[in-house]
């Protein structure tokens, strides 16, 4: 009976232990479980996509619709100041002349572009035509540099594309040291007739070469961080000056697709932040308005060049709009058809024309967060917001 008492009892203290043993196995096993869970779940997390445009609609929910106008006006200096305008109506950027650089030391340019950006609650893009020739607004001042920089066309003939990529690289320095943001170049059009206005600003009246002049303008300025406009939309071509008269293009929709459009293809494809829409009425497209109030040449900028960046009117104080006889504001017109930055002088009726199109329901709140979103980017992608 005694030794049956202690096999039993041996018997009981094994169960237990192997009982004990599994149990400690089974809290292992859990928590060898729980780790690989927490860790798939942090992997998961990790490769979940993240809303990269998340801080800008932040911001956007926060700005007041006046604030939210403001963003879409970029205006005309001229040797105005602009401190007012920039308070009163949020504006979005600022476009600089000749008159606003004309015997200025870089430390007086610097000055003024400072004050005007300490006066704005939402940085302020800073722009300029330095295109090269006959458009210089700030290198035409031998107080900011030796010599005014040389047309496009004459730069590739003194040294090829090698010495197009540096003075792309250049001026994107000597604009960036001013304060100046945003180059209003490269040129896109494409023009064989030298009687036409826009003959000595073109590279070239080849679509290829010009083409690879646009993107290595583009690419150059965009490693530096200084913004870039593809202009003017759809392409000049051979047509008048519309800054004094109204100008019409009868060109077919594919002499353009297969030609002018191509410059404007490969600035995209190389990351331009934006384009400006010229004056010109395209008839293959919209005959009935002039492109920068043309809600199907925005579409074809869109839907055809797939193009998400800002879209910008050339001037609306040019003659070829703003002698236009129709029922609508121009700002308001031209936002209606896609624009989303408008570039003008006269700043007090065009803003309160659109906040008050905006404030009725005829613009609607998505409509214009969107163009807003749009500038928003630009400005944070140059480093500037």
């Amino acid at each position: 009976m005694k030794s049956k008492r202690i096999i039993a009892s041996v018997l009981a203290a094994v169960m237990a232990l192997t009982a004990l043993v599994g149990c400690q196995n089974s809290g292992e096993s859990s928590k060898a479980e729980t780790s690989a869970g927490e860790q798939n779940t942090q992997a998961n997390e990790s490769t979940a996509p993240v809303d990269s445009y998340a801080d800008i609609d932040d911001m956007i929910s926060k700005m007041t619709v006046e604030e939210k106008v403001g963003q879409l006006f970029y205006v005309n200096c001229r040797g105005n100041d602009m401190s007012d305008a920039i308070n009163k109506y949020h504006i979005g950027g600022v476009l600089l002349f000749g008159v606003d650089f004309d015997g200025k030391t870089k430390e007086e340019v610097n000055a003024d572009i400072n004050a005007m950006q300490s006066n704005a609650k939402i940085p302020l893009i800073i722009g300029t035509d330095e295109e090269g020739g006959t458009v210089v607004r700030a290198s035409d001042n031998p107080k900011l540099r030796e010599s005014a920089y040389l047309s496009p066309s004459e730069t590739f003939a003194n040294g090829g594309w090698s010495a197009v990529e540096d003075d792309a690289y250049d001026k994107a320095e000597f604009l960036l040291s001013l304060g100046v943001n945003v180059n209003m170049a490269p040129v896109c059009d494409i023009t064989s007739d030298s009687d036409s206005f826009m003959y000595y600003r073109s590279f070239s009246s080849d679509a290829n070469d010009t083409s690879r002049f646009v993107e290595t303008v583009v690419k150059a300025s965009k490693e530096k961080k200084l913004g870039t406009v593809l202009k003017h939309f759809p392409g000049y071509g051979d047509n008048g000056d519309t800054h004094y008269s109204d100008a019409t293009d009868s060109r077919t929709f594919s002499e353009l697709q297969n030609n002018d459009f191509l410059p404007f293809q490969a600035g995209i494809a190389a990351g331009a932040d934006s384009i400006l829409v010229s004056h010109i009425t395209v008839n293959s497209i919209d005959s009935g308005n002039p492109a920068s109030l043309s809600e199907p040449v925005h579409k074809v900028i869109r839907d055809t060049l797939k193009f998400d960046g800002v879209v910008m009117t050339d001037d609306l104080d040019m003659f070829a709009v703003d002698a236009l006889d129709i029922y609508e504001p121009l700002s308001v017109a031209a936002f209606k058809a896609g624009n989303d930055f408008l570039c003008c002088g006269d700043i007090e009726s065009e803003y309160n024309a659109l906040l008050t199109a905006v404030q009725n329901g005829e613009i609607t709140t998505d409509r214009l967060d969107e163009s807003v979103k749009r500038i928003l980017i630009w400005k944070r992608n140059l480093d500037i917001l």
